[in-house]
């Protein structure tokens, strides 16, 4: 007959740095803290500094507001060229133009990268909410490209005037210098915007900046090859309502009797970035990235 065994009794495993005392629970001293808005600003602020394409989109930006709007200027002093009076302002709308190119590129890559990458899940999974995630990519970045440009076309504007002092230009009024400094600042970070949410949209960089230089550039030029006179009205339209002429108009340049005047771009503009904003957040809801 057998001697029965002694019943062993199971042993705990050593306790870990991470575990209390038995019987206790484990408090983290991580603390808890629930994510908001602010929370994706500072991600996508880290983001947008970060990567180099935001230097050299914006450093070329710059060089070309700045170098063409006094290259114009100096051509205008030293030829003395009759501006009866009119503003030297004016002379910023070519450096403007050319820079708007950078900006799509910007907005662009600030969304559309992402999907190309892949970082996009990484970003969704850090915060799961969707529509947080694109309207801190569209807070960013409309903070960035409005000081930005309205740094660039102050210190122009003002540069612009001092050269010309002396010549036959005449003084800007206040509404002018609002018009050419905050005015365009405003409108080129929407079209910013637009891009972005565009990139959001179609997920695709090259697609994306192909759409947004169409947008920019097709109605001025299939509006020159019109010739027809009864495509009149429509190539008038294509004239008044480009991107270039709009900007124009912060500059004082006179369009059609029905084309846009005053502050009139800045709206048309603001209803087209609501437009693109509905549209992008049902799809961001909905597509899997």
């Amino acid at each position: 007959m057998s001697t029965p065994q002694p019943q062993l009794a199971p042993q705990q495993p050593p306790a870990g740095p991470w575990q209390g005392a038995p019987g206790t629970s484990y408090t983290s001293p991580i603390p808890v803290v629930r994510t908001h808005l602010g929370h994706a600003i500072v991600s996508e602020w880290t983001k947008i500094k970060s990567v180099r394409s935001t230097m050299w989109t914006l450093g070329v930006f710059v060089f070309l507001l700045l170098g063409l709007g006094l290259l114009f200027a100096v051509i205008a002093a030293s030829a003395d060229m009759n501006l009866e009076g009119e503003s030297p302002l004016g002379l910023g709308l070519f450096g403007v133009m050319i820079g708007s190119v950078c900006m799509i590129t910007l907005g662009v890559l600030t969304t559309a990268s992402e999907y190309g990458t892949g970082m996009i899940r990484t970003t969704l999974t850090a915060c799961p909410s969707r529509s947080r995630v694109l309207a801190a990519k569209a807070i960013v970045f409309f903070g960035l490209a409005f000081t930005i440009t309205l740094a660039g076309t102050s210190l122009v504007a003002f540069l612009q005037v001092a050269i010309l002092e002396g010549s036959n230009a005449g003084d800007p009024s206040g509404e002018e210098w609002l018009k050419a400094t905050v005015g365009v600042s405003l409108f080129l970070a929407l079209f910013g915007l637009l891009s972005l949410l565009v990139g959001s949209l179609i997920r695709h960089s090259a697609g994306a900046i192909t759409i947004m230089l169409g947008v920019f550039l097709a109605p001025l030029v299939i509006a020159i090859f019109m010739f027809a006179e009864s495509l009149r009205d429509v190539q008038e339209f294509l004239l008044n309502y480009s991107i270039p002429s709009q900007l124009g108009v912060f500059y004082g340049a006179e369009l059609g009797a029905s084309a846009p005047s005053g502050w009139d771009p800045l709206w048309i503009m603001l209803g087209l970035v609501a437009a693109a904003f509905a549209g992008a957040f049902a799809l961001l809801e909905k597509r899997d990235v």
